[in-house]
């Protein structure tokens, strides 16, 4: 059973922080699946990781796309993602249909009313499956 986190962000860019979360996974050798609301949303966050901070490499790319084996680092929208069991980050509006695959769940939940009503709304699927949440307020 997954473990949820939900981070609020009050000020934080979502990129940005995806990105802290994604390199703090990393380098504690977690495999990370990124679910994306649509293609240009994933292929954003793609550009965003080759240029986060000069002095890191987070070996990504699209699932279903490069070098077999994959990076530990996926970046999907719209699929399910087979081989990765480890860490989802949900950057789409809704819960994934697929989220009690991974040990873990970070929903990160930015300062916009309708995504934060959506998020909302996740935590309450969550909540009403007996997931354990955890709520991180990130100023």
């Amino acid at each position: 059973m997954p473990k949820i986190d939900f981070y609020i962000l009050t000020e934080q860019n979502a990129l940005d922080f995806a990105c802290r979360l994604i390199e703090k996974a990393y380098k504690n050798q977690h495999r990370v699946y990124i679910h994306t609301e649509d293609q240009l949303s994933a292929h954003a966050l793609d550009e965003k990781l080759w240029t986060y901070r000069d002095d890191s490499f987070l070996p990504h790319n699209l699932y279903g796309e490069g070098p077999e084996p994959a990076p530990p680092i996926q970046i999907g929208f719209g699929k399910t993602p087979e081989k990765h069991r480890d860490i989802l980050i949900n950057l789409s509006r809704e819960v994934p249909t697929f989220f009690q695959q991974f040990a873990r769940v970070l929903e990160l939940i930015p300062n916009e009313p309708e995504i934060q009503a959506r998020g909302r709304e996740n935590f309450r699927i969550y909540r009403a499956k007996g997931f354990e949440i955890t709520t991180h307020k990130i100023a």
